[in-house]
């Protein structure tokens, strides 16, 4: 199919990863244009921060998942494997993220797994800009460990794709 012809093109991986990333990114912008202005109009949710920095970091988040969920492709040998590996984590990742029960209640050892948890980010991120209107300065922690962890995973996926022709 598709991905044999592509697999045979002189793509460099990286080229390949990015190609598979940016049309699902545009998607969950649009996604989240549509799901604050419902918010906002329908539920009456108030938007105190910056649009440009919550779709900035909104826009990272996004690349991490991404990121991660090319890495599990390539350890996964058929869709359902990939499938049911990436639902595990996507359960992990919102139980742990501070949604429905605060991260600093959580042990120690979970709160060390939530390092790498790119929803407890994007959690905490959304609290801060929509609801108390912080600023980059006030959010720049945050930013810079979802910003390594989207690099990670998206490094850790590039160089574990293998072109097989």
């Amino acid at each position: 199919g598709t991905i044999e012809q592509i697999n045979v093109t002189p793509v460099k991986k990286y080229q390949f990863i990015t190609a598979k990333m940016v049309p699902f990114l545009i998607i969950g912008l649009v996604d989240l244009s549509i799901g604050l202005i419902i918010g906002r109009l329908a539920f009456g949710i108030p938007f105190e921060g910056s649009i440009a920095l919550l779709f900035l970091c909104s826009a990272i988040f996004m690349t991490a998942l991404l990121g991660l969920a090319l890495l599990i492709s390539t350890f996964s040998g058929t869709q359902q494997q990939y499938m049911f590996s990436a639902f595990l984590f996507i359960i992990v990742f919102v139980l742990m993220s501070g949604v429905f029960t605060p991260a600093d209640s959580m042990p120690v050892w979970a709160q060390k797994i939530n390092l790498i948890n790119p929803a407890a980010y994007i959690m905490r991120i959304n609290r801060m800009v929509m609801l108390k209107g912080s600023t980059f300065h006030d959010l720049g922690r945050d930013i810079i460990s979802l910003t390594m962890v989207a690099i990670v995973f998206t490094t850790l996926a590039v160089n574990r794709y293998r072109k097989t022709a």
